[in-house]
């Protein structure tokens, strides 16, 4: 039975009082991929955030492979291998691909190394082998800023892999895409699930089902309820909460 690689306990966040997080608990085993979903208004930014070290617990624990993260810094939870991505791609429009996936490999993060070729060969060999696993082999040595949406959102998963995460944070990854784009990310994502934790943060339902094996559905900042699609789906509090927040949207 695999370990839990991250462990949430009664977790609340408060800003100016109002519970943004409220007595949350969540756990991922290793390996697994987890779909988070929920109304506007969750917590599911907020959520990511804890993890992440952006914003602090105010009451609760977050345990990232057995460590309590408390009072870590950002970039101090990054290097224990929580890797994050974020809804609009960050890559550099005015590398190549395999520019952009250069920089991610450099142990150094050395822009000249990058583009220069200076890289050690296993690098060299990740990043050709990064370039298949994202399906842009043919358009490595154009400029990503030619690429389509789809294109760089996978680009840009693909530089997060590139930094050897255990635990990769994907936050609506399909956001504006075409159906078709949205299953090649879907596809991508059920890939790197052979070898990494995941969460994914998303709203199209569609995309849930293609990729999911359990969701969780966060409301009003806790867990409403866990399971399989079709039982978060046929879940009458699942329900109600959706119903609800259209009828909001109409009035």
């Amino acid at each position: 039975m695999s370990g839990k690689i991250l462990q949430i306990e009664n977790l609340t966040v408060s800003f100016d009082g109002f519970k943004a997080i409220n007595h949350l608990n969540f756990d991922l085993n290793e390996g697994e991929l987890r779909v988070v979903i929920g109304p506007n208004g969750a917590g599911k930014t907020t959520f990511l955030d804890t993890i992440t070290g952006k914003t602090q617990p105010t009451i609760g624990s977050v345990h990232f492979k057995g460590r309590n993260t408390k009072g870590l810094k950002e970039h101090q939870i990054a290097r224990l291998g929580v890797g994050r991505k974020f809804q609009t791609p960050r890559v550099y429009l005015n590398l190549t691909p395999r520019e952009n996936l250069d920089l991610s490999c450099a142990r150094h993060k050395n822009l000249w190394n990058a583009i220069t070729n200076h890289r050690p060969i296993a690098e060299q060999r990740t990043v050709s082998g990064l370039l298949e696993t994202i399906g842009l082999e043919r358009k490595a040595d154009i400029k990503a800023a030619l690429l389509s949406h789809g294109e760089k959102q996978r680009l840009e998963i693909g530089m997060l892999v590139a930094q050897s995460p255990d635990l990769l944070l994907v936050d609506e990854p399909v956001a504006g895409l075409t159906d078709e784009e949205t299953e090649k990310v879907g596809d991508l994502l059920l890939a790197l699930a052979e070898s990494h934790s995941i969460i994914v943060i998303e709203h199209d339902m569609e995309f849930v089902r293609q990729i999911a094996r359990r969701v969780t559905v966060l409301h009003q900042g806790s867990v409403l309820c866990e399971g399989t699609m079709d039982e978060v789906q046929n879940d009458p509090r699942v329900i109600e909460v959706y119903l609800g927040q259209q009828e909001d949207h109409a009035a």
